[in-house]
């Protein structure tokens, strides 16, 4: 007998109660095969009232929620009976409270316990307190030590505590670092903890458990989600001075303050401590606070004067900036291999024009510069001058640059890989770099890049970048990815790090802001120093940032992992003045589609590595669009894509959420990107109180893959959810479009004003079709009282408008569409043919239609007159 049961809210999961609430309503679907259609009884356990004795409400059963869509093709050999029950919130809440469900296929057969039926264990309920309970610190964290030095803050965000904690460091002694191992105390009262960790020097990735603090590597953050609802946010500040810290613990659940010195002054270890009513206002105090701390800093060494400088000198605009990030991308790491032509990029780039994909970004990657062992062991080989290898690039780089531009007019932008210290293995004692500037032999730490290796010397890192990237721009070259930044993390002696780790990162973002306009790519850079130094201060355009591990291709358990790390990492970097990368991928891989969802609702670029004539073009039009001139861009959100839920570990059997937003606050679109990162098909019902920005005011929801859209629904709804059935390696973008409200005067009519909602729903087809809407007004003309929606588009494509009483209406006679102020032909526009409240209008046809030009303006706009 096929049966499945679904609880919300969920089984197996923590679920938050907000104060004030009322009530809890549990709602339960039961699905079976009609062949086993019974008269099911649903109960739920819970220990509400008291601890240890548990007790039972009786489910009703209840019509189908008339606002909830299936992403499940309707079938007719499957049921589905629904349920409900209230339960009342406690006078006193204590968390938390766990529940169960019970069920039945009718009076005469025994009970069943959902959590062995379904191998799910019991739903937690925790109840929110109205204001935050405690004012000390010691109430959050015990065992304080005497040596710390707290200071209570004032926190930019609201309803906050705040505190900033120093200790002390010792100083480095000739060549060995000063280290300090300070015990901060041990966290109280929490459920779950999460943090973000250093898996290695150059990347962070998340970790979590629910009783003893213990992640196994040093942490950059972590947060404690506390029984009384409210959040523990310790942030560990490195960047100023030359003092790295990072979290750890003791064994028993204490947090320790891990700090290495490289100065031979005593230093001072920075924690910063925040508490708040939510995860992502307490994370924001605590980031706030850490910019204030690096921007003081930078400022009294002179750096963000020497920034601004350079920035006036590269003659920086912002709109310099739309297609680099915009743009779509292709990066020649995976798709051409490490034995790199000049002649492989042209092909590869006469393959993708040839399948009508205009990207308008190229990445040459690494192995394009002149080695002195080129080839074998990368971290053995080592760079000899600025001009590119001759036996890849003959007639050198400016010429390879003058051919793409020449004959690929869609291309915008040429950038060009290199490692922070020149190449893996650093400078080449015998080249032309090592005869003209400074160097120096610093020692690594041992591992995969350990050893001795030849960089510029602290002197000359300033004149070495300025006249490589005067030479890579003399080459027509304008942006640059530049790797191995995590190198300067590597360095083993304390003066070497004194020397080179703040003038390498100063010496190149001077140098990209002045040659390059802030077009640059920082790669293998998660690293504390870089994270908070280079990162963080907003004095300057914001960067691409590599945001975690590589794409890899050929290891199927790493994608997954890949989507689900960057949607944590984004918890941290969303927070720097950078837009986080989630890296390249494949369009024609097996995970593809996986990569193309996360990438579209990242808030990131979107760049690809295929291999020549392995393209999924279907993909990338659903995740790209073309302008009236004829530029592909990506439909990117307006916020970065992160999960909605920072407490949810990798093992745990829970669908990962990805939100991010497109427009402005309350009127814009809430976009949710739906994962499946477990090795088994998963349901849940999404809730539209999951779905940032969706407070206030009616949505409808769409589903991108099938098309489904649900009837309007607010968050005060009894069911204003989604059923979703997720398989192994599945995915869904579901956006929550604003409804708006207007009363027609319908004049020849008797019965008087006429009520129609209306959503504006984007470009269809698009996996992030919402964020293709730059701006949108919809009003009632006093004169005619007709209904006007006015959109302008980034891009041309498929437009669809929700319209609650479409069904009723004549699309001839109750509609007029205008293209640029033109009229659109009526065999442009038709009802879409999955939801009949759905109009769509052909906006690529009708431009070619009308022979439009593209005027001053890259924008379309379309009117839509309601009748």
């Amino acid at each position: 007998m096929y049966a499945k049961l679904l609880c919300n809210p969920p089984l197996g999961q923590l679920t938050v109660v907000p104060p004030h609430s009322q009530s809890v309503r549990f709602t339960v679907l039961i699905e079976t095969s009609i062949a086993h259609e019974k008269k099911w009884n649903v109960a739920l356990w819970h220990n509400h009232n008291h601890l240890n004795r548990w007790e039972s409400l009786t489910l009703k059963e209840i019509i189908q929620p008339s606002s909830l869509f299936l992403k499940q093709e309707e079938t007719p050999d499957i049921c589905h009976q629904w349920f409900a029950v209230e339960l009342p919130t406690q006078s006193k809440p204590r968390a938390p409270v766990s529940f169960t469900v019970t069920f039945r296929g009718g009076d005469d057969e025994p009970w069943k316990w959902a959590n062995d039926q379904f191998s799910t264990s019991d739903g937690q309920l925790l109840y929110e307190t109205s204001a935050i309970q405690h004012q000390d610190l010691s109430e959050y964290i015990e065992d304080l030590p005497p040596y710390l030095n707290i200071s209570k803050e004032t926190s930019e965000t609201p309803n906050t505590l705040l505190w900033s904690i120093t200790s002390p460091v010792n100083a480095a002694s000739g060549t060995a670092s000063g280290y300090s191992d300070n015990k901060l105390g041990k966290p109280t009262a929490f459920l779950k903890w999460f943090s973000l960790v250093r898996i290695w020097s150059p990347w962070l990735a998340p970790r979590h458990g629910k009783d003893q603090f213990r992640p196994d590597k040093d942490a950059v953050l972590a947060s404690f989600l506390r029984k009384d609802g409210s959040h523990l946010v310790v942030l560990a500040v490195s960047g100023i001075d030359d003092v790295l810290t990072t979290l750890h613990h003791d064994g028993e659940g204490g947090i320790v303050i891990n700090s290495r010195n490289d100065s031979e002054k005593e230093g001072i270890a920075r924690l910063i401590v925040a508490v708040a009513k939510s995860f992502e206002v307490a994370n924001a105090a605590v980031m706030y606070h850490a910019r204030k701390l690096v921007t003081q800093y930078e400022q009294s060494s002179g750096e963000m004067e020497a920034e601004m400088e350079a920035m006036s000198e590269g003659g920086m605009k912002a709109q310099w900036l739309e297609n680099w990030y915009d743009g779509l991308a292709y990066c020649t790491w995976n798709g051409l291999g490490q034995h790199l032509t000049e002649q492989k990029i042209f092909d590869a780039l006469d393959s993708l024009e040839k399948s009508d994909i205009n990207v308008t970004n190229l990445i040459i990657d690494d192995n394009w510069q002149s080695l002195d062992h080129e080839g074998g062991n990368q971290f053995q080989n080592a760079w000899v001058e600025f001009e590119a290898t001759k036996v890849g690039f003959p007639r050198g780089l400016k010429q390879t640059a003058s051919d793409i531009r020449a004959k690929h007019k869609n291309i915008r932008h040429i950038a060009v890989w290199h490692a922070l210290f020149g190449y893996w293995g650093g400078i080449s004692p015998h080249g032309n770099i090592a005869r003209e500037y400074k160097t120096v032999t610093v020692q690594k730490k041992d591992g995969v890049a350990g050893g001795k290796i030849l960089v510029v010397a602290k002197e000359d890192v300033p004149r070495l970048y300025q006249d490589f990237y005067s030479f890579l721009s003399s080459a027509g070259i304008d942006s640059v990815k530049t790797d191995a930044q995590f190198f300067l993390d590597e360095l083993d002696d304390a003066t070497d790090r004194r020397n080179l780790i703040q003038v390498y990162q100063d010496a190149w973002t001077i140098n990209n802001l002045r040659y390059f306009s802030a077009k640059a790519i920082s790669c293998m850079s998660q690293t504390p120093q870089i994270l908070f130094h280079s990162q963080m201060p907003t004095n300057k355009p914001r960067l691409l940032v590599r945001n975690s591990d590589d794409f890899f291709p050929e290891v199927p358990a790493s994608h997954p992992w890949h989507i689900y790390c960057n949607a944590h990492n984004s918890l941290f970097t969303q927070h720097l003045n950078v837009l986080p990368d989630w890296d390249m991928f494949q369009t024609s891989h097996p995970w593809a589609s996986f990569h193309a969802a996360a990438r579209c609702v990242s808030g990131g670029p979107i760049y690809i590595t295929d291999v020549p004539g392995q393209h999924d073009v279907n993909l990338i039009h659903q995740m790209t669009a073309k302008t009236p001139r004829g530029d592909t861009v990506i439909l990117r959100p307006h916020t970065i894509g992160k999960t909605i839920n920072a407490y949810i570990g990798y093992d745990e059997q829970v669908l990962l959420k990805i939100g991010t937003y497109v427009g402005m606050a309350r009127t814009g679109t809430s976009i949710l990107g739906i994962f499946n990162v477990s090795q088994r098909g998963l349901t849940e019902m999404i809730r539209l109180d999951q779905f940032p920005g969706t407070e206030e005011g009616s949505y409808i929801i769409r589903a991108h893959r099938t098309g489904q859209v649900s009837r309007p629904m607010s968050r005060e709804d009894l069911f204003s959810f989604v059923h979703l059935d997720v398989p192994v390696q599945g995915w869904e973008i579901l956006s929550a479009c604003p409804v708006r409200s207007f009363k027609l005067e319908r004049k020849e009519l008797a019965d008087g004003p006429d009520g129609i909602k209306v959503a504006n729903l984007g470009l269809l087809g698009k996996m992030t079709g919402s964020a293709a809407i730059v701006n949108s007004d919809m009003y009632i003309e006093r004169s005619s009282g007709r209904l006007r929606i006015w959109t302008s588009l980034k891009a041309l494509g498929t437009y669809g408008l929700y319209i609650s009483d479409l069904p009723t209406r004549n699309l001839k006679d109750d509609f007029m569409g205008l293209l640029f102020g033109r009229p659109i032909p009526l065999d442009c526009v038709k009802v879409n043919d999955k939801n009949p409240n759905v109009m769509e209008i052909d906006a690529v046809r009708a431009w070619k239609e009308s022979d439009s030009q593209a005027g001053w303006s890259n924008e379309v706009a379309i009117e839509v007159v309601i009748r």
